[in-house]
């Protein structure tokens, strides 16, 4: 008998999660499932990252944790409602071995083509950074030749010499990390090991 949880969610204090509850207990039940824990978030839109959605943040970390073997919700949109956060979501379960069960679209991760299906929104995943790639590269290429003639300089302002040396300095202290001076400058990393090699 697999271990299975449930997610539920509704985007207003006024909705109820109660139907949904209700409809994936029973699909459990014929499928053979325990359901060891269920997670709710109540009143909060599906557009919200998983830091400000509590329930689906534990369910996340537990499922990393692989206390469960199945996820079931009512819908893709509960889970949420950007693309790349699903894409994420959905690879970060399937890295842990969970599989995934979505009644409305009928996705079920452990049949052929419920990981078909999966494997499709990682395409198209894929396609979506690709695009936005272009974009921005494309945005780089117009602010150049935008830049080279109105004179103004392309990319993020030079660091002063002081500051320059201000974080050469706090990086020789021992037991400074790259982050740690990052912040302390509020610079990248990879600024502080440039300035640092």
């Amino acid at each position: 008998m697999k271990r299975a949880v449930l997610y539920l969610r509704v985007s207003t204090l006024d909705q109820t999660t109660a139907n949904q509850e209700r409809e994936l207990r029973e699909i459990a039940g014929r499928m053979d499932c325990e359901i060891v824990n269920v997670y709710k978030d109540h009143g909060i839109s599906g557009t919200r990252g998983r830091d400000k959605r509590p329930g689906f943040d534990t369910l996340c970390r537990d499922a990393a944790k692989r206390q469960f073997d199945v996820i079931m919700a009512w819908s893709v949109d509960r889970l949420g409602r950007s693309l790349q956060n699903l894409v994420a979501f959905l690879s970060e379960i399937h890295a842990s071995g969970v599989e995934l069960y979505l009644h409305v679209q009928g996705l079920d991760t452990a049949t052929p083509s419920g990981r078909a299906m999966f494997q499709m929104l990682g395409v198209f995943a894929e396609f979506e950074r690709a695009i936005i790639r272009e974009r921005v590269l494309a945005g780089m290429t117009r602010a150049k030749v935008q830049g080279t003639k109105s004179g103004k300089a392309i990319g993020r302002p030079a660091l002063d010499p002081q500051t320059r040396s201000a974080i050469r300095a706090a990086y020789q202290v021992d037991g400074a990390s790259l982050r740690s001076v990052a912040r302390m400058f509020r610079c990248g990393p990879e600024t502080v090991r440039r300035i640092c090699a």
